[in-house]
């Protein structure tokens, strides 16, 4: 920003992938490779399937191609129509799942906590409201008990997007036994991933059984189909790769756990900046570092925060700006006011964290925060967002 060289000499990502063993995940690719079995649920997605749901404690656990996918089909699955709740305050894709198939998002605000607000959920509810889809954003759980209250008074589905928690829990219960069906990302930025897929859980047996046959073109035997259907299998070397980040489940969590601790130990003095808290007491992957700015005290924006630190190579991100509603698809004349969200997405900010960072990389990008918040009209003066 001020003639010098950057700080990072390559960039510092928010989501780099993990990969665990990699011998491990060479040899299940060698083996599959022999077997000449490459998709329609084969050996490593089955197993893959059975050690997620023994992790989650779900009797059942349908993999997907990705976790776009796996939403669309719970939501078809459960004959959503209409209209259906969503919070603004989450990736796109949540909103665009219920769009796709024609359901209209109606979208809510969010509370504190940076989850649906029930009570907001419930004002919004209309006679064409067919649904709930609750996001635990960060792999924090959503207000469980209060949603699925609202649910079962007014008849409603409860679908969970849990892309950002596998291997959480929420009062004291893992995520993925909440509402009908909840539904797991592990695309490569997710700490467990399979380079690309996803995850359908539920305790319903039907609804385990239609999600089946849905990803599977409809088949409901060898030559016998029943329903309309789609391909949304996960691929054997998908599973492979999960299979292998799965035995890594606890090192990367262990790491996340460092990270975040580590990130808020570093950042406490500097003012104006706040370290999102996990719950000590739930189960967390701890995969976000997620960080709330308070312009009035630092005297510059997040923005302009964001714009330095990618000038010295730590490429934050802020999520999940400017909001669904505001999005193009979305916006119309009349946009509907989410004053909280709209605040949200102006002071949040989510720095690189995970394996790949050193402690030195972190001790290096407070510093970088400091000194920004320190010098702040001048930073602002020097460089534009984007």
């Amino acid at each position: 920003m001020f003639g010098g060289t950057p700080a990072f000499d390559s960039p510092r990502h928010v989501g780099y992938p993990n990969v665990g063993d990699r011998d491990r995940l060479l040899m299940r690719i060698n083996e599959l490779l022999d077997r000449r079995r490459l998709s329609n649920h084969g050996p490593l997605v089955q197993e893959f399937e059975a050690s997620v749901a023994r992790l989650l404690g779900v009797k059942h656990c349908i993999a997907v191609a990705n976790g776009t996918l796996g939403l669309e089909v719970a939501m078809r699955a459960l004959d959503l129509k209409g209209e259906v709740i969503v919070p603004a305050f989450t990736f796109i894709a949540t909103a665009h799942a219920l769009q796709w198939q024609q359901i209209t998002p109606v979208f809510c605000e969010v509370d504190a906590t940076h989850n649906l607000d029930p009570a907001h959920v419930e004002r919004l509810i209309t006679p064409r409201t067919t649904g709930i889809v609750g996001v635990h954003l960060w792999g924090r759980g959503c207000n469980v008990e209060a949603l699925t209250d609202i649910a079962r008074r007014h008849g409603l589905k409860l679908l969970f997007d849990a892309a950002h928690a596998f291997a959480c829990s929420s009062g004291g219960q893992m995520i993925g036994n909440f509402g009908d069906m909840e539904v797991f990302s592990f695309h490569a930025t997710k700490f467990i991933n399979t380079f690309e897929g996803g995850a359908v859980v539920t305790n319903d047996d039907g609804l385990a059984a239609r999600v089946r046959r849905m990803t599977n073109f409809g088949f409901a035997d060898y030559d016998v189909v029943d329903s309309v259907g789609t391909n949304g299998k996960m691929s054997e070397i998908s599973a492979a790769m999960g299979l292998t980040s799965l035995e890594s489940i606890d090192e990367f969590i262990g790491q996340n756990q460092v990270a975040y601790h580590h990130y808020r130990q570093v950042l406490a003095d500097v003012p104006g900046l706040t370290v999102m808290a996990y719950d000590t007491a739930e189960r967390s992957n701890y995969q976000y570092l997620v960080l709330e700015i308070d312009e009035t005290v630092t005297s510059i924006s997040r923005d302009h925060l964001m714009a330095m630190l990618h000038a010295e190579h730590v490429l934050a991100k802020r999520y999940f700006y400017p909001g669904c509603h505001r999005q193009a698809p979305y916006r119309t004349e009349n946009n509907v006011s989410l004053p909280f969200t709209e605040a949200l997405c102006q002071r949040v900010l989510i720095l690189p964290t995970g394996p790949s960072l050193t402690d030195e990389d972190r001790l290096k990008i407070a510093s970088l925060l400091r000194l920004a918040v320190a010098n702040g009209p001048a930073v602002a003066r020097q460089i534009q967002p984007g």
